[in-house]
């Protein structure tokens, strides 16, 4: 039976492998998903052949996932979907942690590698959760958005870890009779997880989704090695690394390294104080904006987290298929940061079936963007800020944007002039060939969609 479980999990790891291919491609994700799926289910059903297992509790198990994930999928909103890809990452967290802890618990006398795989799971496990818990509240508002910062944050925080490696190398060499610096290291954890992220703005909360993403993957690897579980530790492996590589991204989208970000050191504007903007906006009716759009020969949307609030995608997608259908080239320009978390954008426009051809990334509008008739900005504000280019004294400057500046007619769809995540305010709102749209961007687009239509 062991022989057919392993081959079983290799298949799984294969078709892991796989799906995590044809996942960087919008155009192959979906098939990517439902392939990583079925890898998921053989590497479950492969799992439950193990003897020894307690069907009981796994039903139970079984039962209550499978209500939170139904009560999941048909009742949190598109807008909230950051939020909950942060609890997802706390789930992860804290799995390890319980599978390490009981471990121990119950099998108190370990081999030295035993203990080291324990003592992994519980401490990265315990900062994933809790910093996690601290991601879902800033994105969902129930924290402060900002970056809270005091006084010797950063020695406090290297403090937590000496504490945690302290017990953790005392626990490892006798784990029989060290329960008590066990628990410890628990408590320091989940405390140290709070304390990494509170100081992380809001604005950069793409990265930290992204990074707590990796270290669940990295505690459930640790978590297969202690329960010696071939699978758990292929999946934990590609998660982490995935999850990596995508930090990486992230970070060299808003021009931050992978160290500020493993040490705390972004988030904060720090004492930098923006030049003046000098100019007038210039509001437009959606009557006018008609009328431009009417004539232009090439537009491209540039979303942000003002769509997903509005819920706008798909009536930004009905404007789209007018303006092809009256002879304009359209196009969707995606920032790698734009929204809440990764690929937020290209998640609500594949909701809304906006074709993947249309879709492109920042590197390849920016240098067409001159030849673009109109830009529409909708709701996105620090990813086309053009301070970002020559304001040194800009906490964003130095971040690529999208050069939403050099089309030759700029719409920015807004409620208002509040400033982005980065409490920056965004100095194209001001420029001469920028129009400002006010209102809700689901109300302004069915207006525009209405003209079209009369």
């Amino acid at each position: 039976m062991d022989i057919y479980i392993n081959i079983t999990y290799i298949i799984a790891a294969v078709l892991f492998i796989f799906g995590l291919k044809k996942l960087g491609s919008p155009a192959s994700a979906r098939q990517g998903n439902l392939i990583s799926a079925v890898g998921m289910l053989l590497a479950v059903m492969a799992t439950l052949l193990t003897q020894g297992l307690s069907f009981q509790w796994i039903a139970i198990g079984f039962g209550v996932g499978a209500l939170l994930g139904i009560f999941s999928a048909r009742l949190i909103a598109m807008t909230a979907m950051p939020e909950m890809v942060a609890l997802l990452n706390g789930t992860g967290g804290i799995a390890s942690l319980c599978v390490g802890w009981s471990v121990y618990h119950y099998m108190p006398d370990n081999d030295l590698f035993t203990s080291v795989t324990i003592f992994l799971s519980v401490l990265i496990g315990g900062v994933t959760f809790t910093g996690s818990i601290v991601a879902w509240g800033k994105l969902s508002e129930k924290l402060p958005g900002k970056p809270i910062l005091y006084a010797g944050q950063k020695f406090v925080n290297i403090i937590i870890l000496l504490g945690i490696l302290s017990c953790g190398v005392l626990y490892s060499l006798n784990p029989a009779s060290s329960y008590t610096l066990f628990i410890i290291a628990v408590i320091l954890s989940l405390l140290l997880g709070i304390l990494v992220v509170i100081p992380i703005g809001g604005a950069d909360m793409p990265v930290v989704i992204s990074l707590l993403n990796s270290y669940s993957g990295i505690a459930a690897c640790a978590a297969g090695f202690v329960i010696q579980n071939n699978i758990l530790i292929v999946a934990g492996s590609l998660v982490g690394a995935s999850g990596i590589i995508l930090t990486q991204i992230m970070c060299k989208a808003m021009n931050r390294s992978i160290t500020n970000v493993l040490f705390s050191g972004f988030g904060s504007t720090g004492s930098k104080q923006s030049t003046g903007i000098e100019g007038e906006v210039k509001p437009i009716t959606v009557e006018d904006a008609f009328f431009i759009l009417e004539a232009a020969s090439s537009v491209v949307f540039i979303p942000g987290y003002g769509m997903a609030v509005a819920q706008a995608q798909h009536t930004v997608r009905e404007l789209a298929e007018l303006l092809e259908s009256n002879g304009a080239e359209v196009r969707f320009a995606i920032h790698p940061v734009a929204g809440r978390m990764p690929g937020h954008m290209n998640v609500l426009l594949a909701e809304a079936n906006v074709s993947y051809d249309q879709l492109f990334e920042m590197d390849d509008i920016n240098p067409i963007m001159e030849t673009m008739d109109v830009a529409v900005v909708i709701g996105a504000n620090d990813v086309v800020n053009p301070a970002a280019r020559h304001d040194e004294n800009s906490p964003i400057y130095g971040m690529p944007i999208i050069n939403a500046d050099n089309a030759k007619t700029v719409f920015v769809l807004k409620r208002s002039m509040n400033t982005g995540f980065a409490g920056v305010q965004n100095e194209l709102f001001f420029y001469e060939n920028t129009r400002m749209l006010f209102g809700d961007a689901k109300a302004s687009i069915q207006g525009l969609v209405a003209e079209f239509k009369d």
